[in-house]
């Protein structure tokens, strides 16, 4: 996984509502990238609706707050309406964001491997280095507040 000081990998992904954003688009902003494995599930929900309720607070101090998984732009599209997210969903089908940033990990459940994107989040600067990386978030419901603590310091 990438950490604070590397340079974000070169993308251009869809949006849920079609557009695209890339790291080109992005430079000269700070901007958190927070990947979840899939649309739709209660931890995934969690976390989106709490990165949701408190994105005035992140806009406040000039950041956008991006949600990526390998989810489709439809997938995306359902999942921010069913929830009324204000923010943009970024689709990652082919994973050419989330395996460079280091994402896409093996993970285990009752005994199985298995390879899946890490509920990771990383703020990057205005150059698109990283500042802060997160490996693994253990309370999606409380990850934006903490997001916001550090963006603040």
């Amino acid at each position: 996984m990438l950490q604070p000081g590397d340079k974000v990998p070169d993308f251009a992904l869809s949006t849920d509502s079609g557009e695209t954003v890339s790291a080109k688009s992005l430079k000269g902003q700070r901007y958190v990238l927070y990947f979840y494995p899939k649309d739709d599930t209660p931890g995934c929900t969690k976390e989106a609706c709490g990165f949701r309720d408190n994105l005035p607070a992140f806009e406040g101090i000039g950041v956008r707050v991006f949600g990526i998984s390998a989810d489709s732009q439809a997938a995306h599209g359902k999942f921010v309406k069913k929830y009324d997210l204000n923010f943009s969903l970024l689709a990652d089908p082919q994973r050419q964001l989330i395996e460079p940033i280091g994402a896409w990990v093996e993970k285990s459940m009752y005994g199985k491997k298995y390879m899946g994107i890490a509920r990771a989040t990383f703020i990057v600067d205005a150059k698109g280095k990283i500042e802060k990386v997160w490996e693994k978030v253990a309370k999606p419901e409380n990850h934006a507040i903490e997001v916001l603590a550090a963006l603040r310091t």
